[in-house]
């Protein structure tokens, strides 16, 4: 069978995540704009504005960087794009999933990562699409976000001139995880260290996912790090 996402109902319990009364539609929006500051401000590199979104101790997750302390990741980031990582990010669509009793709220954004490369002497990109997942809390600065970790569902390759990507073998592609092979191949190539069995869409790592958005929202802590090298 193709992979896809899993079929059965990944998330029982509900939370409040349309309509509600007008403060609870606040603290969505809130969360809202927390979750598409991650493309807005990362991709321009605005790093003091996307450093706003998160708590002193968050971690962001991504298939290069692996599991990092937020002003860590900022670090790498930085020095990535010195180094030619051309990174952007289209958001599909943002929705929140909220308790406000306990300050706790989940940022949920339709995202595709696309990655520019030259790869075989082929300029290419590679596009992957990802569920963004923020795990947020209300601070007395706001709210503001704990934990960012993906979904990463599927990836291709896509030929900037219309015809031409490089040849992935499938030896190569076999070495990552299903979701975002394409994306780690080519990561990999730019010398970095790819991060496996991030969340896709049936993996172990996407049952856990929906476990931790659970736990968080009935307002206990999570800890997101299980991958592997």
């Amino acid at each position: 069978m193709v992979y896809n996402v899993l079929s059965e109902e990944a998330q029982p319990r509900q939370y409040n995540h349309l309509n509600g009364s007008t403060e609870e539609i606040l603290a969505r929006f809130c969360v809202s704009e927390l979750c598409q500051a991650w493309p807005v401000y990362r991709d321009q590199s605005e790093w003091k504005n996307y450093r706003d979104v998160f708590t002193d101790d968050a971690h962001v997750f991504t298939t290069w960087s692996g599991g990092l302390h937020i002003d860590d990741f900022v670090k790498t980031s930085i020095k990535g794009r010195a180094n030619g990582d051309f990174i952007y990010h289209r958001i599909n669509g943002v929705l929140v999933d909220l308790n406000l009793p306990k300050g706790r709220a989940v940022g949920k954004m339709k995202a595709t990562i696309t990655q520019r490369f030259k790869i075989q002497g082929i300029e290419c990109d590679i596009d992957c699409d990802s569920q963004f997942l923020f795990f947020c809390l209300q601070t007395p600065q706001g709210w503001k976000a704990k934990w960012s970790k993906l979904f990463y569902i599927k990836d291709k390759l896509v030929p900037v001139d219309g015809k031409t990507v490089p040849s992935f073998s499938e030896a190569d592609l076999k070495k990552f995880t299903e979701g975002y092979q394409y994306l780690s191949v080519g990561q990999a190539s730019l010398g970095h260290p790819i991060l496996n069995d991030l969340p896709n869409g049936n993996n172990e790592g996407f049952k856990k996912m929906y476990e931790a958005i659970d736990q968080w929202l009935q307002g206990n802590e999570v800890d997101l790090f299980w991958e592997k090298k």
